[in-house]
């Protein structure tokens, strides 16, 4: 039988019956013109020696104890004032330090062991407000990025593909739109509104997270359309304003063999349909659209293939260089899962189970314990676990989720050793040293370490173990604020890497929209536009909220435009950040969730679909 295509399909979209009989696709990326430009435990104690003892020349084993029995001295008064003042100073004193040690031992504490000195109610103000830059499309009015317009309005306009293309996010720092990332930034920022929805509703974020998320969703519902095997070149050539683009935009379109893409999209929309649960019509849509891309890219017969998307070049070709795949199953078992908690079709988690295995195997060394745009592994284990912890679903998936508990307890462990991810000097965990851009990767493993150690808490845990090595929940959340407080300043930089937070951070950030004037009134072309490329001077535009590539594994940074691989931001790696920066956020004051320990996290609405024990699909 031949390959089927598909679409992303809306309601208005053929079913997945229908896609056997049509030949139907979907778009990954739109690109502007141009060429390349680079992108980007164990327990411890200590002691301690105060030295209280007088030095002495005598050998250790001369010593009769660690401290003389006694001392001899003279003692001359000579004016009675002075010793008096001196009792009296010494006494207040005294009375002083017993005071203070009564204050701490009487105060109550909170509940949590750490207390943030960052304003993270403003760091996530602006780390989403990035996402309000990267916008395409008929840009609203109420954003606060005022550098912005409409831009992309003839998206999908190409060749004999004439489809509604507008709208989605600029990746980068290019006016490029990849599926890829987009889906991957919706999945990750939804699963954080999923568990702390009250935080966000607390800080007054929660309006603006979702409209953010809606905005990717939408793009991600219409980007099927119609067409033939037509291959359109694209380049990334123009250093140019996003609103200043006139060129025909090229459009790559993927068939069934984009494996990899087709679940990061699944993904996406059925996470944001949790999100929008309250919003029967458009949660619904979603659900339907999820659904019919399941049921056409998860099919296994002789008739159909699998496939990584990057490695056909009319669908991935462009994106190669910047979102490379590397396997496909690890995608589908992620969009599986979230299939099965936007449901509760249990068909949907015992694929998943199922096929986890076979994931690990596929898993290269170098991506084991990263979650990122190409490895959702890490991810899924920890969302498996979740389930475990509080809706287990006994036979059949108790050996799929035991399997996923104990890898999460691995990489916990692994976040705090030593030995199996290296640190640099100044405490940025080095998940990929080889790569480049720690800060995306960090900011997952603070995301993932914050929100595990709550699920422990709720479970009144005090900690967890793997093998021999053991860590705390206190151990946890130091590892995950440390992360945080690096990329926010606490660096041998003494910078934010987080641009508007604080007092020094990136001014020559590489990003087209910030870097070229708005307000003169002039329309540069891709020619005029690489003055800005190679000027030296700060952007004219700040591009609140944007979290660049960050510095290098020896903690060095170099604030320079055309230097992408430390100055670049990305979508992906924001949607990362703004979830490490909710998690570590403080509770609401009044939780609505007894059950909650005042922690700020939703317990159980990521099971409201599903049923307390297994039923047939």
């Amino acid at each position: 039988m031949p390959d089927s295509k598909f679409s992303i399909a809306s309601p208005t979209h053929t079913s997945a019956s229908d896609a056997d009989m049509h030949s139907v696709k979907y778009v990954h990326t739109i690109s502007e013109a141009g060429r390349f430009l680079p992108s980007a435990s164990q327990w411890n104690s200590t002691e301690i020696d105060f030295n209280l003892a007088p030095q002495s020349s005598n050998s250790y084993g001369s010593l009769p104890s660690r401290y003389s029995k006694s001392f001899d001295y003279d003692l001359v008064i000579t004016d009675k004032a002075y010793f008096k003042r001196f009792l009296y100073i010494s006494a207040s004193a005294a009375l002083l330090i017993l005071a203070l040690v009564l204050l701490i031992h009487f105060v109550p504490h909170k509940h949590h062991p750490h207390s943030p000195t960052k304003n993270l109610t403003l760091a996530v103000n602006q780390a989403l407000t990035f996402f309000d830059a990267q916008k395409s499309g008929n840009y609203p009015n109420y954003s606060p990025v005022k550098f912005r317009g409409n831009s992309g309005m003839q998206d999908g306009k190409v060749s004999n593909l004439n489809a509604d293309l507008v709208g989605g996010f600029y990746d980068s720092g290019n006016n490029i739109k990849f599926s890829f990332p987009t889906a991957y930034a919706v999945t990750i920022l939804s699963w954080s509104v999923i568990e702390y929805q009250e935080k966000y509703a607390e800080i007054g974020e929660l309006n603006h997270v979702k409209d953010i998320i809606k905005w990717g969703s939408d793009y991600l519902l219409k980007v099927g359309s119609t067409g033939n095997d037509t291959k359109v070149s694209n380049d990334i050539n123009c250093w140019q304003r996003p609103e200043d683009m006139s060129y025909v935009r090229p459009v790559s379109v993927c068939d069934s063999t984009a494996s990899d893409l087709a679940g990061e999209i699944i993904a996406a929309l059925s996470a944001a349909s949790i999100v929008f649960k309250d919003e029967i019509m458009y949660s619904g849509e979603l659900i339907k659209a999820a659904g019919k891309l399941y049921e056409v890219t998860s099919r296994e017969d002789p008739g159909r293939k699998q496939g990584i998307y990057t490695k056909v070049d009319a669908c991935g070709g462009e994106a190669r260089d910047y979102y490379n795949s590397t396997s496909f199953i690890d995608e589908l078992v992620w969009g599986g899962t979230w299939l099965f908690f936007a449901t509760g079709n249990n068909s949907y988690l015992a694929y998943a189970t199922e096929r986890f295995k076979a994931a690990e195997d596929e898993e290269t060394e170098s991506e084991k314990g990263i979650f990122y745009w190409n490895n959702k592994l890490t991810a899924t284990a920890v969302l498996l676990t979740r389930l475990r912890f509080f809706r287990d679903l006994g036979y059949p998936y108790e050996g799929a989720l035991r399997s996923s508990s104990s890898r999460t307890e691995i990489l916990m462990c692994s976040y705090l050793s030593d030995h199996i991810f290296n640190k640099t000097q100044g405490g940025l965990i080095l998940l990929r040293p080889g790569s480049g851009g720690a800060l995306e990767f960090a900011a997952t493993a603070s995301f993932l370490s914050k929100l595990y150690s709550d699920y422990l808490d709720l479970l009144r845990r005090s900690g967890g173990s793997c093998g021999n090595d053991g860590f705390s929940l206190q151990m946890l959340r130091r590892f995950s604020i440390s992360q945080v407080h690096y990329i926010l300043g606490d660096n041998p930089m003494k910078m934010s890497y987080m641009v508007g937070f604080g007092d020094k951070y990136p001014y020559q950030v590489h990003h087209r929209s910030a870097s070229i004037p708005w307000d003169d009134g002039q329309h540069y072309t891709c020619a005029e536009g690489d003055r800005w490329l190679y000027s030296k001077e700060p952007n004219p535009n700040l591009l609140v909220g944007a979290m660049v590539a960050g510095p290098d594994i020896f903690d060095n940074f170099s604030d320079e435009r055309d230097k992408p691989w430390f100055t670049e931001p990305s979508i992906a790696s924001n949607a990362g950040l703004v979830a490490a920066l909710i998690a570590l956020h403080d509770p609401p004051r009044k939780s609505s969730n007894s059950a909650s320990l005042n922690l700020g996290i939703d317990q159980t609405g990521i099971f409201d679909k599903i049923h307390s024990t297994p039923s047939n699909p």
